[in-house]
């Protein structure tokens, strides 16, 4: 089964796709995993992402669509795979059609309210990255992470203006796509809002999946 996973910043794709790879057998894919995995591997296409990250650059559509076209070649892909972060774009879409079928597109759907609730509230660990929320999941002691006594922090990217940015961005670049989709018949919404069980319940049913 060969999914796209949809959705703005704060929607809980990746938390989704982690459920979703232990009831699938599938593997998550995700753009950030695929540019860590090439630099560290050196490969010619890494040492390019990496020239361009340590440019303070965003990677370019054409070595982004080259390392996922790469990393569907590989053996685990063989059953079906998780799209987290890719496409972003029409013309990104375009090309994995190319080279790869898609047969559902899963648009966790969530006003920008909800994104706003969730990503203001995150807290996350210096240390060790766990994260925390302030309202749905506080340290047990303000400021400090219950697992490894690190400091727990705000990011920026967590901060007001930058989720209002983020959202501007989404909805520029990536919500497009949900036309594109819907209008090829693989789009199936589901609603982001609740609590992650029943997120999953709700995306089995959808699937078709006992």
């Amino acid at each position: 089964m060969n999914l796209i996973f949809l959705g703005p910043p704060g929607a809980g794709k990746g938390t989704l796709a982690v459920r979703a790879v232990d009831i699938l057998k599938v593997p998550q894919i995700s753009t950030g995993s695929i540019f860590r995995a090439a630099v560290a591997a050196q490969s010619p296409l890494g040492l390019k992402v990496k020239a361009i990250m340590d440019a303070g650059k965003l990677v370019d559509d054409e070595t982004t669509i080259a390392l996922v076209k790469e990393r569907l070649t590989q053996d685990d892909v063989q059953k079906g795979y998780i799209l987290d972060g890719f496409p972003r774009t029409i013309p990104q879409a375009e090309a994995l059609a190319g080279f790869s079928t898609v047969e559902k597109v899963i648009n966790f759907d969530i006003p920008d309210s909800g994104v706003i609730e969730r990503l203001g509230g995150r807290r996350v660990c210096r240390k060790c990255g766990y994260n925390f929320h302030a309202v749905f999941n506080k340290p047990s002691k303000e400021g400090i992470c219950d697992h490894c006594g690190g400091e727990v922090y705000i990011r920026d990217d967590d901060k007001p203006e930058a989720i209002q940015k983020r959202l501007e961005v989404y909805r520029a670049q990536t919500a497009p796509l949900i036309d594109y989709y819907r209008e090829k018949g693989l789009l199936l919404d589901i609603d982001a809002r609740p609590m992650v069980d029943e997120i999953v319940i709700n995306f089995k049913k959808a699937m078709a999946i006992d």
